[in-house]
């Protein structure tokens, strides 16, 4: 999602918003409790089948572009945000591993370069400061690439996603579409904590009493459920997450919400400390696998060919 992301959950079932998957999925931060139900008591759904990393080989004049350490070494560390689907999410409590299109197009990577990925669940927000200690040499989990970020971390772009809206079901005070922040004035925001979202509602907060009108107030949450469970429970009035989340989210009928559409594009890329010597091996991987077609075949099993990108960019400005 910049988370665009939020904070991992357990090895088991992802949020209120994991639900049964629908046709077309299944076709082509999150909570969880020991018996692979959701809070609401709903069982998480399988992943889709597909496996389109499964014939992904290494490719040598891509290898070849790693440091030579750590292609001796084999394998890279990954701090990975386990949030909600369809970017990555632990699907119920029979599949241990997490599943994704984050997942999948890490793993085809890694593949291309012929390394074992080390992957440690980890909070949204813990991991770019942990890039910086050197913790990870990589991170995932839909982060957005910004004007402040890139201050920081350096991106290899491999998918444009961005931020949008998400109401309860019947509630019409906003319409049918978000497209500017003073529509918000006076509603409570439920939104992801270390979060693009976060970001822009608070810089932008002032845009209210500029326009005459009662400030909007921002919720902050650490796991998608409790977003989704406020937003059900009236506690808040709208929610800020991904465009992919939402539309995956708003899809399943027991989430009882309604999506509000596309509010601001943004690219999202694989995360490192700046100046690493992995980017340009990254990026040649992502462009190899858009060529080759393992990257449609991954966007179509989750549903988000809607966000593809032409080309992976080391570290692009961010869209206005």
């Amino acid at each position: 999602m910049n988370l665009l992301g939020f904070r991992t959950g357990l090895h088991l079932a992802t949020a209120a918003v994991a639900l049964l998957l629908l046709p077309a999925l299944t076709a082509c931060g999150g909570s969880g409790t020991a018996d692979g139900t959701t809070p609401g008591g709903v069982k998480a759904s399988p992943a889709p089948t597909a496996d389109p990393v499964a014939a992904v080989r290494k490719v040598a004049s891509v290898a070849a572009l790693l440091p030579a350490d750590v292609r001796k070494a084999g394998a890279l560390r990954v701090g990975s945000a386990i949030g909600f689907p369809p970017g990555a999410y632990y699907p119920d409590g029979a599949q241990k591993e997490p599943q994704g299109q984050d997942i999948d197009i890490a793993d085809a990577v890694a593949k291309v370069l012929g390394l074992r990925l080390k992957r440690q669940d980890a909070s949204f927000e813990t991991i770019l400061p942990a890039l910086g200690s050197s913790k990870y040499d990589v991170g995932t989990g839909n982060f957005g690439v910004t004007t402040e970020r890139l201050k920081t971390i350096d991106f290899v772009t491999y998918i444009n996603d961005g931020q949008g809206f998400a109401v309860k079901k019947g509630n019409t005070a906003l319409g049918t579409k978000v497209t500017r922040l003073t529509q918000l004035c006076g509603m409570t925001v439920g939104t992801g904590a270390g979060t693009t979202f976060e970001a822009a509602l608070t810089a932008q907060k002032r845009v209210c009493a500029k326009a005459g009108k009662k400030p909007y107030d921002v919720k902050v949450f650490s796991e998608n459920g409790a977003i989704l469970t406020a937003l059900q429970q009236g506690r808040i009035d709208v929610e800020m997450s991904t465009i992919n989340g939402l539309r995956y989210q708003t899809a399943q009928p027991a989430s009882q919400s309604t999506f509000l559409g596309e509010f601001h594009r943004l690219d999202v890329g694989f995360a490192f400390k700046k100046g690493s010597p992995l980017t340009p091996a990254f990026q040649a991987a992502v462009n190899e696998l858009i060529k080759d077609g393992t990257y449609d075949r991954i966007l179509k099993k989750w549903g988000t060919t809607a966000s593809a990108i032409s080309e992976s960019r080391i570290n692009p400005p961010e869209h206005k």
